[in-house]
Parts: structure tokens; sequence; C-alpha cells
């Protein structure tokens, strides 16, 4: 057991993926010192089956649905562990994920975020080995649904983890604390992870990619119906209030963390990209528009946080 380790899991009980979630944890050669599950379903069976899967493990059930981010705020209160693994319920660890990981934060002493080698199910496809802030200024997954034909063996820097599965040190979530939150807790879903690697780095932090700690995702196992997981296009899968929320989160993300120079050095593709998207919305998806324009109160409130 690595008494050092503390591992997150929220979950809303989606299709039971938490079982599998659970039993990867539980095979780790190097067991975690406490797993914590946020039980989002509100289903006292859901923490009967999990306490079967995992006798030990610590379960915060809400009153209500706190989703991604805030569930990870929950979690990381109540942890121990000087490392802190947050993990998607629709993600399954090999039985080295933890010990190959925890290597790679010995690499360099300014590294706060390691990610492993993310594959889905088929284990020949990436989902993940990296993240990475793209020209656009959108979260950006290095291999995203290509072969994986050995490309991505070398293990190195990188700018942020994805959220799938992604290792943090406790002093640099400290480091970047605001008040009692190390995640936006308005960031539901969708830019969470970039948004906190955005803040890291500028704060001196940096992420590593440790190619040996393998992992398995069902890429939008808890938030697209069944004939759009794994597929790339993956807003055309979202419903219209997730919709709003992706590009929501990324205006949020830009503002919180983007200096004027490199503003004005990635205008072009930010505006370009913001064509395409709001093209797409017009033709294809019209109601997210009335939805963003119907509720602009996080502008104000994201305001207020990054003037504060």
């Amino acid at each position: 057991m690595n008494d050092s380790v503390s591992v997150i899991v929220p979950t809303c009980g989606c299709r039971a993926y938490f079982v599998f979630c659970l039993e990867s944890l539980r095979r780790q050669t190097c067991l975690p010192a406490e797993v914590i599950l946020i039980n989002n379903s509100l289903n006292a069976e859901l923490e009967r089956r999990a306490r079967e899967l995992y006798p030990l493990i610590k379960i915060i059930t809400p009153d209500r649905n706190l989703y991604y981010g805030e569930s990870l705020n929950r979690g990381i209160a109540i942890s121990t562990g000087d490392f802190i693994l947050c993990l998607n319920d629709d993600a399954v660890l090999d039985k080295n994920f933890i010990g190959e990981a925890l290597k790679g934060f010995n690499a360099n002493k300014t590294i706060g975020m390691v990610s492993g080698k993310i594959l889905r199910p088929d284990r020949k496809t990436l989902d993940t080995t990296g993240l990475f802030l793209s020209v656009w200024r959108t979260a950006q997954e290095r291999g995203y649904g290509r072969l994986d034909r050995g490309q991505f063996e070398k293990p190195g820097f990188i700018f942020g983890v994805c959220g799938v599965a992604a290792f943090y040190k406790r002093k640099m979530l400290e480091d970047i604390k605001n008040r009692d939150s190390w995640f936006d807790p308005d960031f539901r879903m969708f830019y969470e992870d970039l948004d906190l690697a955005w803040r890291a780095n500028r704060v001196g932090w940096r992420g590593y990619y440790a190619p040996q700690a393998l992992a398995y995702h069902v890429r939008g196992g808890s938030v697209r119906a069944d004939p759009g997981q794994g597929k790339i296009f993956a807003r055309r899968h979202l419903n219209d209030e997730m919709h709003d929320e992706l590009i929501r989160n990324r205006y949020r993300t830009i503002f919180r963390n983007e200096t004027l120079g490199g503003f004005c050095l990635h205008l072009v593709p930010i505006i370009f990209y913001d064509l395409c998207v709001w093209c797409y919305v017009l033709f294809f998806r019209p109601k997210v528009i009335r939805i963003f324009f119907s509720n602009l109160k996080w502008l104000p409130r994201t305001v207020k946080k990054e003037t504060r």
C-alpha cells in the first residue's frame, strides 16, 4: 500500500462503469492509501455495491449532483495523500498504473501533474497521451483517436493532464488553490482539467507523460448516448445543455488564464475556431444559442474571480 496516494472517483452510476473502475483499483500492485467515491447518483444501492467491491472505500453522497469539478473539490478536501489521482468512473487502470505514474513525479522537482498512456477499450486506439493548449485555445488531447503504433513511447514534459486519469501533487494543488476550491466549481464538466493545468503552468508547475502507466477509457461513456461513444466529433453527440457548457467553459478558461500578449498572438486562430463553432451551432443546434445568451451570469462571476 502507498500511504501517499489518494484516489477520487466521481460517479453518477451510469452503466455501472464504477464497478470496473473500482475493481482495477483493487488490483493495483501499488495500492492507494484511500479511495474516495463521490456518489452523484444519490442511490443507496450504488453505495452498497461499492462497499462490496472495496470494503475500505470512503463514500460521499451529496444532496444533489455535483458534477465533475465540484465533486473533485469535495474529495480533495477530505483526502490525506501527498499525491491525488482524479479518476473518471468510465476508466480502468492497468495493474501497474499507480506505481508507474508515481515514477513520473521524480523526473523533475517542478512536475506537479502526471499523465499515463490512456487507450480506448479496444486497447489499440489512443485516447490521450497528454493534454496540450492548442493555437485555437482549446484542450488538445495528444494522439486522440489515432491507432497506437508506439509513436508515444517516450516520456517527457506535457502541458497538462486529461481529467480521465489525472495524477496531481498535492503541493501543486495547494499552490493554485482559490479559497476553498482547487477546481473551479463553476466548471461542472469540460475544460476543468485545462483550466487547472493552465493555472499551474502560470506559477511554474509542469506536466509529465509516463507511457508505462496504462489505462483504458470509454470516451464519452458518462455523457454521450451509446452511438456517440468513442467518436471523434464529440460535440455532435452532446445534448444542448452540455454543448452550451462546452462553449462557455472554453471562454471561461481563456478569460481567466490568457495573457494580453498571448491573446493577440492567437487572435486569428481563435476567431476562426469561433466562426466554425457558431456556424455549426446556428445551422445544426440553434437551441444552444438561446441557452447561451439566456444565462450570462457566468461572465461577471468570472470577471470577479480574475480581478479579485
